[in-house]
């Protein structure tokens, strides 16, 4: 049986695999939409969860194709090209003409992207600072140095001139070996850790898709060097340091790779609470814990990682610049349900 394709609707495409159809699906599928879709942008679609094999959403580039499946395509509406502004509540903790440090909510994402081309951080710095920001972020990463996931709070810096831009980078990339950049969070995790303080230096790639990273050996094609020092500051339940439920820890990164304070510290065998990508399997340890402490670790909706504290040299005036933010609310609350154990 050949590949059929029909439309249903403008933005949706439908393909029947043949019966001997075989390989990678964005292989296949660019194959099959020649002269509609690039493979690139195939692998993007289907990376941002825009393309179904017999109705079940299929996240990975590299999937073998099933014979006789059903492969759904969606191709969402164009969008334009750069950001627009959109007005919405920043929590500003200082600006000038060079920067402006901002307090993250949790659930904001900080820039456009695939499934998420509005409602960001990046929307709302454009209408609060209109065409200041620098441009080397690139069109929709305008004044980014650095990023917090969607779903971890706290301090970041933005670069409002691309002066601003280079050196808050070049701060960055040093990771603080030659001058004062400081990034410090708080992580609410399962039980404790054995030592009170510690450094993981355990390098990080890839776990099968774009997004997820695992430790990895050192002589790994894709490992990065990853190191954090962490100390335990609160100790929840159980009484002594081993027999604890949960911990209130600081992290400092000496590195700074995607997800490695969460990586990191599931690696250990102390995941963070919320964490459904690297904690998952934890989620019954909430049984453990009376009310109402256990129904907010049971049903906390992200993992509990705030970025508490950011130090940097101001990028005109090389002044120390020195920032906080205290535990969220949802934090707050879990802290404070755990602590009354």
């Amino acid at each position: 049986m050949d590949a059929s394709f029909t439309e249903a609707g403008d933005d949706r495409k439908v393909l029947i695999a043949d019966d001997d159809a075989a390989g990678r699906l964005d292989v296949w599928l660019a194959a099959r939409l020649t002269g509609a879709l690039s493979r690139s942008r195939v692998k993007a679609l289907i990376e941002a969860g825009h393309v179904t094999m017999d109705g079940a959403e299929v996240r990975e580039a590299k999937r073998k194709i099933v014979p006789g499946a059903r492969i759904t395509v969606l191709v969402p509406e164009p969008q334009d090209a750069r950001p627009a502004g959109q007005a919405m509540a920043l929590s500003i903790l200082f600006e000038d003409d060079s920067l402006i440090v901002v307090d993250k909510p949790p659930g904001l994402v900080v820039h456009p992207g695939a499934g998420t081309p509005s409602g960001t951080l990046v929307n709302a710095l454009i209408h609060h600072c209109g065409d200041t920001l620098s441009g080397i972020g690139g069109v929709r990463r305008p004044g980014i140095v650095h990023r917090l996931d969607k779903d971890t709070s706290g301090v970041m810096v933005v670069a409002k001139n691309d002066r601003a831009h280079r050196h808050l980078a070049d701060q960055f990339a040093d990771h603080g070996r030659t001058g004062p950049l400081q990034r410090t969070y708080h992580a609410i995790l399962w039980d404790c850790p054995k030592q009170r303080k510690g450094t993981i230096n355990a390098p990080l790639g890839r776990a099968g898709d774009r997004i997820r990273r695992t430790v990895v050996h050192a002589g790994a094609s894709d490992a990065r060097h990853a190191v954090t020092h962490y100390e335990t500051l609160e100790v929840y339940g159980g009484g002594k340091q081993e027999d604890a439920l949960a911990s209130l820890v600081e992290c400092r990164l000496e590195t700074g790779r995607t997800h490695q304070i969460r990586v990191h510290m599931a690696h250990i065998g102390h995941p963070l609470i919320g964490d459904a990508a690297y904690g998952g399997g934890f989620k019954t340890k909430a049984n453990r814990l009376p009310e109402p402490a256990a129904s907010l670790a049971r049903s906390f909706p992200r993992q509990a990682l705030h970025a508490h504290l950011l130090v940097f040299a101001h990028p005109l005036t090389g002044q120390r610049m020195h920032f906080t933010s205290p535990l969220p609310p949802d934090m707050s609350q879990l802290a404070k349900a755990l602590s009354d154990l």
